[in-house]
């Protein structure tokens, strides 16, 4: 059966990877951007290029209005939103004793806040078809703590108590929320950090490198399926063994 997933900050990384994934398992899919349209356009041809129905929809996640068109722009032309990826974030990294109001302000809307409105605008048609997967990206950093984060640490957890919440009150309605939390990934984002720096990290990971996208888009891809039907509320560390 095709149902209809939305991938938001699907352009890029992770995202772009889950987009892919959903395309692969026979999903129409929904690509969100905020503003790299040419990425999101380079996301469409290669879902199209699989044979998957596909569009990019340009949104930001964390303002409500913009969440309530981007819905109805979906539903209009694949239909009603089945599965939800909350896949946008962003990370504005500083010691708390320097890190500005306006950057836990953001990094909380975009990562957390963005997650409760689209999740909050795909629950009217999941509960009117008694099905939906609602799958978050949180991160080990959510988990465990990082220093640097405790922004982007707290919008992660903040996902984790978020998802078990709502998967208490829908779950009679055959709708699953899960997190998936990856660790080091290969992306845009960890290419940023230096050598030195990469080296330690693949060190303390059990497996000894870095994930792929494709490694956290398969986890995803599993919990939107018809077989991962009896688990929610749960999170999902794809992390190659760092927080062990």
């Amino acid at each position: 059966m095709t149902r209809v997933a939305l991938v938001t900050g699907g352009s890029r990384g992770i995202g772009r990877a889950v987009a892919l994934e959903m395309g692969r398992r026979g999903n129409a899919v929904a690509v969100n951007y905020a503003a790299r349209a040419d990425a999101a356009e380079e996301v469409v041809d290669a879902l199209r290029s699989g044979g998957a129905t596909a569009m990019a929809v340009r949104a930001d996640v964390s303002d409500e209005q913009s969440v309530v068109e981007m819905f109805e722009d979906v539903k209009g032309t694949l239909g009603p939103v089945e599965i939800l990826v909350n896949n946008a974030g962003i990370t504005r990294d500083d010691l708390l004793m320097r890190m500005g109001a306006d950057d836990f302000d953001q990094v909380i809307a975009t990562n957390l806040r963005s997650a409760f409105l689209c999740s909050r605008a795909a629950m009217r048609g999941m509960l009117r078809a008694k099905w939906g997967r609602i799958i978050s990206i949180g991160s080990v950093a959510g988990i465990s703590g990082n220093p640097g984060q405790a922004n982007y640490a707290a919008s992660k957890a903040g996902l984790i108590g978020f998802s078990k919440s709502i998967a208490k009150e829908v779950g009679s309605r055959g709708i699953t929320v899960n997190v998936v939390a990856p660790g080091f990934i290969a992306t845009d984002m960890t290419e940023e950090l230096g050598d030195d720096v990469k080296a330690a990290s693949a060190g303390a990971i059990s497996l000894g490198r870095f994930g792929e996208p494709a490694e956290v888009a398969a986890a995803v891809g599993f919990l939107s399926s018809e077989e991962a039907g009896y688990i929610t509320g749960q999170v999902l560390a794809v992390d190659g063994g760092i927080a062990l």
